[in-house]
């Protein structure tokens, strides 16, 4: 029996191209699991579902092999304790065909080992890419991240109360805002304003 696995990363991606393309190799929608995860969590109970779903003589059927493990380890070890249980594992729509269900075939086997390596090799870039952009966003003096909203009203009456005279405690309580966003948003304090006394006139 072909058992299929889906997953996409995020709750707003889409399933629907994985899961059609199960459905034309002929993988009967009860036995197919999703999850909408992280590849870098292990909490994926769809996986763990298919996995307790697959009997020995049975095939794990995927898209793309990098919808299966967090690592190359990670894969391997998977491949690795299927295989000691008779199931196999086959991909759709990898540039290189694996179905490891054919354990004779050195060619599958080869074509498994350098797709995984592959899809960790691609991460590994991607994080080294979004680490150089952050350093070099950070050298330019810009933030990164997603933006953060602040209430210029109250940005504006915390910026008052600071130049004021009123301590950062006392200006959280007034406004309701973050130290942190505090810390992030209030202009300079003016060079020219007494610190050490509180004007309340």
């Amino acid at each position: 029996m072909d058992i299929g696995y889906a997953r996409v990363s995020t709750a707003k991606q889409d399933l629907a191209r994985q899961l059609d393309a199960l459905a034309a190799a002929g993988v009967d929608p009860a036995h197919i699991h999703v999850d909408k995860k992280s590849g870098a969590t292990t909490d994926r109970p769809g996986l763990q579902a298919a996995l307790i779903d697959a009997r020995a003589g049975d095939v794990l059927v995927v898209h793309t092999l990098d919808r299966l493990g967090r690592t190359v380890r990670d894969t391997l070890n998977l491949v690795h304790e299927l295989k000691e249980r008779g199931v196999g594992i086959r991909t759709m729509a990898d540039p290189l065909a694996i179905d490891t269900s054919e354990p004779d075939g050195p060619m599958s086997q080869l074509a498994f080992v350098m797709l995984a390596l592959f899809g960790q090799m691609e991460r590994t870039y991607a994080a080294e890419r979004a680490a150089h952009a952050r350093a070099v966003a950070t050298a330019n003096g810009r933030r990164t991240g997603r933006p953060t909203v602040v209430d210029a009203d109250k940005l504006e009456h915390a910026s008052m109360l600071r130049d004021r005279g009123f301590s950062m405690r006392e200006i959280i309580v007034k406004t309701g805002l973050k130290r942190t966003t505090l810390y992030r948003h209030l202009p300079p304090r003016s060079p020219n304003n007494d610190l050490g006394n509180r004007q309340t006139g």
